[in-house]
């Protein structure tokens, strides 16, 4: 799934009462119904448009003891029960920079290098021996994506319970043909590269790659105490924490996948995601990992170095920062964007079948954002950026951000 984003409205504060703990909260409440507001306007605004019934925000800024947590909506369209702030969501391509970390975390433990190749690692793909890890990460492998192989959308909307193999996957796209076009240079997103990372990872520390996010990240003490990993189906306990996630996307693109649509897509196999998207969280966890990554113990100086590392997405060449001309980059499984809004911000919209998750990383004023809503719908009219920026203008607005 590719990502996007962009974004964040209004808020207006007063009052204070007579000391200044109770200041505090009355600004709080303030800033909470606005906020809530934020949400409820999009919600009303969309849910036909977008085919989403619930929208789960989570913020954490500098200095906090706890996030700030609001939810709208329903489990389901028409009805349901109201979601909570542990209602749990697909983060799709949020993954990435967990994958992205373990293999980095794994180059500090001198079991790799991000320059070593997949001839070194995977030989089993010779048309692809030259690629390097870091340009798996960064997108510039010019692997192209098994997931926009037609025939493997239609194989999976024929049966969306099949269990895919990574093998089997990246056979759609791997070029059997020794006259087939070698990858190309420059930017351009592909899911295959997470999971050939994920086969490396797997190969160069003799774990599966679920073990090693419960050890490294989940079972931690980064407290994501509400994330899981499958690489297949999910369990029905956790399914019954998740809203419905609907399909919604009529893209020439995603064509093939037409007999999905209108569909619930939570009790389908994940298997088509893996380390490039198969997580499920709550937006709350979901700020923990962000500020553990960006900013805390998560990787060392040298490899948080590298995970920030940009390219392009315009040239595919190395940036030092995004800015008004360049506005977006990509680093290691994160990526950078400049608007005339925020300034220059981290951020990552993650998008299965039946879910977006959006994360915002404010560097300056150390504060994050995330927020999920339960639908995949046409690209022209995924709004979520817009909702991102609304929220950043009621918290700018209220002295928050």
């Amino acid at each position: 799934m590719k990502l996007l984003c962009s974004a964040l409205l209004i808020a207006s504060c007063l009052a204070a009462p007579a000391t200044a703990g109770s200041g505090k909260a009355a600004t709080d409440n303030v800033l909470r119904a606005s906020l809530l507001r934020d949400l409820n306007d999009y919600l009303q605004a969309r849910t036909r448009i977008e085919h989403i019934s619930a929208i789960s925000l989570s913020i954490s800024l500098h200095g906090a003891p706890t996030n700030i947590n609001i939810t709208v909506g329903n489990s389901v369209l028409g009805g349901g029960v109201p979601i909570t702030d542990t209602s749990l969501w697909q983060i799709g391509s949020n993954t990435k920079a967990f994958t992205a970390a373990i293999v980095l975390q794994l180059e500090a433990e001198k079991k790799l290098t991000i320059d070593q190749t997949i001839g070194r690692w995977l030989p089993q793909y010779p048309a692809w021996k030259n690629v390097t890890i870091r340009r798996l990460l960064n997108m510039t492998s010019g692997i192209p994506g098994y997931d926009n192989a037609p025939k493997m959308l239609a194989d999976y909307a024929k049966n969306p319970k099949h269990d895919f193999s990574i093998p089997e996957l990246i056979a759609y796209v791997y070029p059997t043909n020794p006259q087939a076009p070698k990858p190309t240079t420059g930017y351009d997103y592909s899911n295959t590269n997470y999971l050939l990372a994920e086969l490396i990872i797997e190969r160069a520390d003799n774990r599966n790659y679920q073990a090693e996010l419960q050890r490294r990240f989940f079972r931690s003490g980064i407290g994501l105490a509400n994330s899981y990993y499958q690489a297949d189906l999910y369990p029905l306990d956790i399914t019954a924490q998740m809203p419905a996630g609907y399909f919604f996307n009529h893209d020439a693109d995603d064509k093939p996948l037409a007999p999905l649509l209108g569909r619930d897509m939570r009790y389908e196999s994940v298997s088509w995601m893996q380390g490039a998207g198969g997580i499920v969280s709550t937006p709350e966890d979901l700020t923990r990992w962000v500020r553990a990554l960006y900013a805390g113990s998560v990787l060392a100086p040298k490899q948080r170095a590298e995970l920030f590392g940009l390219v392009s997405l315009k040239t595919g060449k190395p940036i030092a920062k995004t800015s008004a001309q360049d506005p977006r980059g990509f680093g290691l499984g994160v990526a950078q964007m400049t608007t005339p809004e925020t300034g220059t911000v981290w951020f990552y919209e993650g998008m299965t079948l039946g879910y977006r998750m959006v994360h915002v990383y404010f560097p300056k004023q150390d504060a994050v954002i995330a927020f999920g809503l339960n639908s995949q719908p046409d690209s022209k009219e995924n709004q979520s950026g817009k909702l991102a920026i609304a929220l950043y203008k009621t918290l700018h607005a209220a002295g928050r951000l």
